[in-house]
């Protein structure tokens, strides 16, 4: 078992493995916030990449926040999986969306400080977390980036449960995954540093 330093050692070694991706120019890294903004910003310094955040807010369900029924992405992207959509109540739909609206548009207005809304017409996507859990957010992301034009998905992360790289391998073009114990347990068992990483954190990587 690995355990990387912090974020950006794990962005260094997921890189390693990406090295194949260099020079390409219709490459995007994207860091999914907040965790993974700082693994996103090695891996694409390493390919000489631009660099950019995916913001998606899961859509939870009212009686078990933790499973989702869609997600909602920028530029008012909004992926719903029908099965457990259609069992829900449309002014519960609607309120959740709403909440989540609001949060989404915070965010974006926060972390892309003036910059012009991505945009990943004909691009190859390549979506950066810290870990992969549920890898439900992963999910929701891919659906997004396809919505925002993405031609090929990546996704690429240090280390994830066996389960979430099995059910992303299914909607995704590619993942990497550097580790997949099957004692996974969590996320930062992984990380000597897994601090939380505040808002300011994710606008100044952006920024630099």
């Amino acid at each position: 078992m690995t355990i990387y330093r912090d974020r950006a050692d794990a962005g260094r070694a997921l890189a390693d493995r990406l090295a194949g991706l260099a020079g390409r120019t219709d490459l995007t890294v994207l860091g999914l916030v907040r965790g993974g903004v700082p693994v996103a910003a090695a891996v694409a310094e390493r390919l000489a990449a631009p660099l950019d955040v995916l913001v998606v807010r899961k859509l939870g369900l009212p009686q078990a926040p933790e499973v989702a029924f869609g997600a909602l992405g920028p530029g008012g992207v909004r992926v719903l999986n029908p099965e457990l959509a259609e069992r829900l109540d449309p002014d519960r739909i609607a309120e959740v969306v709403h909440r989540e609206t609001v949060e989404l548009e915070r965010r974006e207005q926060l972390y892309r400080a003036g910059r012009p809304p991505l945009s990943l017409d004909g691009r190859t996507a390549v979506i950066v977390d810290d870990g992969l859990a549920t890898g439900a957010t992963a999910r929701a992301s891919v659906a997004v980036a396809r919505q925002l034009g993405a031609q090929r998905v990546v996704v690429a992360v240090p280390v994830g449960s066996v389960q979430a790289y099995t059910a992303l391998a299914e909607v995704a073009d590619e993942v990497v995954c550097l580790q997949r114990p099957e004692d996974f347990g969590a996320v930062s068992r992984f990380y000597e540093d897994f601090h939380e990483v505040p808002d300011e954190e994710v606008t100044a990587t952006l920024s630099g």
